[in-house]
């Protein structure tokens, strides 16, 4: 196991339940000093656990270990922190309670406070669900985040995000003929179709029109959605999935008792020096959406990767959106 875990004990929930013996996964790279100000959380992604993350963190890169201490906690739901598939009964698979973005950090900043004594945070980053993530630190904890750094993530699910998220579902409960009382017959290759579905949002039209699929080792169209899409879904627990794409569906920063559903005034409470980095070819988590959020933070600047990987710009896989990322943390670090 290359991962540590974190007792969280009997958690309440901000949907007001009680989940017992809840736990937090989580990897650290590089060392903590004397003065506990060279922290980065990077949470991960839905769908993602720590291991995906690692491309970004290295000698030499912005999340270089042999400077900072990073903290990769795991998202609830992926299958290592608290989910459907590791939770005993009367919470497991369908009946696992509903978590929220809210709840993770939460969670996150015991873990930082209760385990580490960590108080400031250098720098929050993360890519697609975990850039949310990042947001939710910005808004929930403003005295004690300097930098926000989301990257293809977005600070609600805007109405047409909310559309693609229950698309994936849709193709999911299909399974079973959207009857509640059967999810529990749901199987790794009910989730088939929700790669099928998740293949035409995840990468953008240019990406496929000059099938650059063949750079990643792939002859055809046929063979890259099979290969990538449908392979990768399959491997993914059916209600691990469920709660995720919840999770997702309602992650807006201002629905929380701090904010009482006001967006705009959860974006302005974000004091932390932020650089948003939407795809500029993301056909889910829009840039229009980033130069809205930016616009009512006191310190945001939208910095587009220019690119045709579509919302996998973020996803460490093309070299050059890679080094365009990099080298933004870096500046954003030196300030």
């Amino acid at each position: 196991m290359d991962y540590e875990t974190f007792e969280l004990g009997e958690v309440r929930l901000q949907s007001g339940e009680t989940l017992p013996g809840a736990f937090l996964a989580y990897k650290t790279y590089g060392t903590l000093n004397a003065q506990k100000n060279n922290v980065i959380v990077y949470p991960t992604a839905f769908g993602d656990r720590h291991t995906q993350n690692e491309w970004l963190i290295g000698a030499g890169k912005a999340l270089d270990p042999d400077k900072y201490f990073i903290i990769v906690p795991n998202l609830l739901g992926n299958g290592l922190s608290s989910s459907p598939s590791n939770t005993p009964p009367p919470y497991d698979r369908s009946r696992f309670l509903h978590i929220t973005v809210y709840d993770n950090v939460n969670f996150q900043r015991r873990l930082l406070e209760e385990q580490f004594g960590i108080e400031k945070v250098a720098l929050v980053v993360g890519w697609s669900l975990g850039g949310i993530q990042a947001f939710h630190w910005g808004a929930g904890c403003p005295d004690r985040v300097e930098r926000i750094a989301p990257f293809g993530g977005i600070a609600k699910p805007w109405p047409h995000t909310s559309v693609v998220l229950d698309s994936l579902r849709a193709a999911l409960l299909a399974a079973v003929g959207f009857d509640a009382g059967r999810l529990d017959e749901l199987a790794s290759a009910d989730m088939r179709a929700v790669g099928r579905v998740y293949a035409g949002w995840g990468f953008s039209h240019a990406f496929y029109r000059e099938e650059m699929y063949r750079t990643m080792g792939f002859e055809s169209l046929e063979s890259f959605v099979a290969g990538v899409w449908e392979s990768s879904f399959m491997n993914m627990d059916p209600h691990n999935v469920l709660a995720m794409l919840w999770t997702g569906r309602h992650a807006d920063i201002g629905d929380n008792p701090e904010y009482n559903g006001d967006f705009d005034r959860a974006l302005g409470s974000i004091r932390a020096r932020a650089c948003l980095m939407p795809g500029s070819t993301d056909l889910f988590c829009r840039a229009e959406d980033n130069e809205y959020e930016a616009a009512r933070m006191p310190n945001a600047v939208v910095a587009p990767i220019v690119s045709d990987w579509g919302h996998f710009a973020g996803r460490g896989i093309n070299e050059a959106d890679n080094r365009f990322i990099d080298g933004r943390l870096k500046a954003l670090l030196e300030k």
